[in-house]
């Protein structure tokens, strides 16, 4: 039982490092990997060994520090191959941004967020730009709040302030999160992003459980309250189909 804890930790350590290379946008050193992670450099050193031998991490020779490596590319993109979903999704996502001219995204929900799975860009010169990869913020963001209101648990800890207009205090989220389930979609005017707003809707699998989230995003300047809300129900139409997709 002993040996299978040590096992479990050195994963959930080896697993800690690679969130913390994604979430930086430049290289790091293994000092500063260390202290992301909490643990002593030496630890993080060998961890780090090991990741770069399945190129799971990689090592720039020129400074030494280091980045996510190619066979993460590989993996997501067999993972991703085997999402019908992202398949039937991706109709849909065309037809949104044809009709609302703003960046349309599928999300996936995971224990804590939803996680972006496709999206399609928008045709404008001024846009919202879609991540593939990049996780919401459940109290800042359109599909975090959709999210938390069909069945995602509350975030812990204090809620981060992005912008002058996040939502900072838990009745205050409680009582959006409740808005969203009641109407059938969520919304987030510059939130997490100043001047970026957006509006989501859940879809759902047989059993009334939420499998994933459309969304749609823009400059506030062009995505405005009347223009959200038309988008809205153009969002909750798709959902629905991708709903009855999922159940037969």
């Amino acid at each position: 039982m002993e040996t299978t804890a040590r096992a479990l930790s050195t994963v959930e350590r080896a697993l800690a490092v690679l969130r913390v290379l994604a979430d930086s946008p430049r290289d790091l050193g293994n000092n500063e990997i260390a202290r992301s992670v909490g643990t002593n450099p030496s630890t993080v050193s060998r961890l780090l060994a090991t990741l770069a031998q399945d190129e799971l991490v990689h090592r720039a020779p020129d400074s030494g520090r280091f980045r996510l490596g190619p066979r993460l590319v590989e993996l997501g993109n067999a993972a991703l191959a085997k999402v019908d979903l992202r398949q039937q999704a991706r109709p849909h996502l065309v037809l949104l941004t044809e009709a609302t001219g703003e960046t349309a995204t599928l999300s996936v929900p995971g224990e804590q967020t939803t996680i972006t799975l496709d999206f399609v860009q928008s045709p404008s010169t001024v846009r919202s730009v879609a991540v593939v990869g990049r996780r919401s913020v459940t109290h800042a963001t359109a599909t975090g709040k959709v999210f938390l209101a069909y069945g995602g648990a509350m975030p812990t800890g204090p809620l981060t302030a992005y912008t002058r207009r996040t939502i900072t205090d838990r009745r205050d989220l409680a009582a959006e999160v409740a808005r969203t389930a009641e109407r059938g979609w969520g919304q987030a005017i510059g939130e997490r992003e100043n001047d970026l707003n957006a509006v989501a809707a859940p879809v759902f699998d047989a059993s009334g459980t939420l499998v994933a989230v459309l969304g749609l995003q823009g400059p506030a300047a062009r995505f405005g309250p009347r223009a959200m809300g038309t988008a809205a129900d153009q969002l909750v139409t798709h959902a629905a189909q991708l709903s009855s997709g999922n159940a037969s």
